[in-house]
């Protein structure tokens, strides 16, 4: 039976809930850090391993997500690890010590691998390649507004139940998405598309493919610069620009939003040109160093002395959200259809390894410096210096593939 177009843009709806969840689950620490450092008694460096631990476990299960993702059913790894990942946010309510909070954020992040690995197959095999860039951003800018909404709801119950309760209300509450999914996404579907053929006497090769190198490391410099935004911007309003928590979630909202709704546009612009005839891979290109360039913004924002100003700036520097629906796409124009998954697993483990190191790095860097500002400074030029992989190394997809195999699956 095929699936209509309208259950298959209610799964991309779900997609962009489930990524909303995602962050709001994640974030609580970044927006209760202040509180949650009172408490324990933690210093800055000890704040960069908190804020750094869930991307451990986060990044080591990608490549094993994205290899389940390709092999097995869609609608049961996605629940499980959903159910999984709610239950760690909402204990973690009932942490009273850092080795603790370490150790569920630590879980949190088995649960959440699912998102990106298993989010863009779910793409993948129920849209065509010319929705690609769109879809892949309603999937992902699902996380930049789960920062953009969660960081003022965040701050408002942590001031008024603490940030204990919080994580019991945040957690539990998630769980509600289990019913539209298990309702609405097919029972059976998953990998329809099977292994390639192998070539007549030709060994297999083992070698890292060229294309999945050029996606992955500039992707250390992309998720730097984001994972900077996410760990450490809520911490350095109240610190550096003095501002009480209710009010720095207010004013975060303002980068997160930015980024969220640069997604789709970044991805529905470049389908809208590769429709009129534009290349692909060019195009996708093109609008990802252009995204890239706005992070320039980050520094004067930095310097700025009025709050307003300098938050408007922030709100400028995270239009690199245009680049991030098309890195995704990119990533499905140039993979084996049967490997998706894990590509993008192996995409999203580098990406969070920059989530390790970011909050780390930038804990110490304020630890030594006393200042957020070389912290910034380090982002964007790392950032930058990622442009020239896309151009050198990504190609176009070397074989044809059939267009979205899975759309008349039941």
């Amino acid at each position: 039976m095929e699936i209509s177009p309208a259950r298959r843009w209610s799964i991309a709806a779900l997609m962009f809930s489930a990524g909303m969840i995602n962050y709001m689950d994640r974030a609580i620490v970044a927006v209760a850090l202040p509180l949650i450092a009172l408490d324990l008694h933690l210093d800055p460096s000890t704040k960069g391993v908190l804020l750094s631990a869930f991307f451990w476990s986060y990044a080591l299960m990608q490549l094993p997500m994205g290899w389940c993702a390709d092999r097995f059913q869609l609608r049961w790894i996605w629940a499980g690890s959903f159910a999984l990942w709610s239950l760690a946010c909402a204990f973690t309510g009932l942490a009273g010590t850092f080795g603790t909070l370490i150790l569920l954020r630590i879980l949190l992040g088995i649960g959440e691998s699912i998102y990106v690995p298993g989010g863009l197959k779910v793409v993948n095999v129920l849209f065509e390649s010319r929705n690609h860039g769109l879809t892949s951003a309603i999937m992902n800018s699902g996380s930049r507004f789960g920062m953009a909404a969660g960081a003022p709801i965040i701050a408002a119950l942590v001031m008024r139940f603490g940030w204990h309760h919080t994580f019991f209300i945040v957690g539990f509450a998630g769980m509600l998405w289990l019913i539209p999914w298990l309702a609405i996404f097919p029972a059976h579907v998953g990998t329809r598309v099977p292994p390639a053929a192998p070539v007549p006497g030709k060994a297999r090769s083992w070698r890292i493919d060229r294309n999945l190198l050029g996606i992955c490391l500039p992707h250390l410099g992309y998720s730097y610069y984001w994972y900077l935004l996410v760990t450490w911007i809520p911490d350095y309003l109240v610190v550096a620009r003095h501002m009480p928590l209710r009010k720095a979630g207010a004013y975060a909202v303002v980068p997160y939003l930015v980024f969220a709704v640069s997604e789709p546009l970044g991805g529905w612009l470049a389908d809208s040109l590769i429709r009129h005839g534009w290349n692909e891979a060019r195009t996708r290109k093109a609008l990802i160093t252009g995204a890239y360039l706005t992070s320039f913004l980050l520094l004067p924002a930095g310097l700025m002395s009025n709050d307003h100003a300098a938050i408007l700036l922030m709100g400028g520097a995270s239009l690199v959200g245009f680049a991030s629906g098309n890195i995704l796409a990119l990533l499905q124009l140039v993979a084996p259809r049967e490997k998706v998954g894990i590509w993008a697993g192996a995409l999203n483990f580098s990406s969070n390894l920059s989530g390790v190191v970011a909050p780390l790095v930038t804990g110490i860097l304020i630890a030594r410096t006393g200042s957020y500002y070389p912290g910034f400074v380090v982002a964007v030029v790392f950032l930058l210096a990622c442009i020239p992989f896309y151009w050198w190394m990504v190609g176009d997809r070397r074989t044809p593939v059939s267009e979205a195999v899975s759309c008349h699956t039941a």
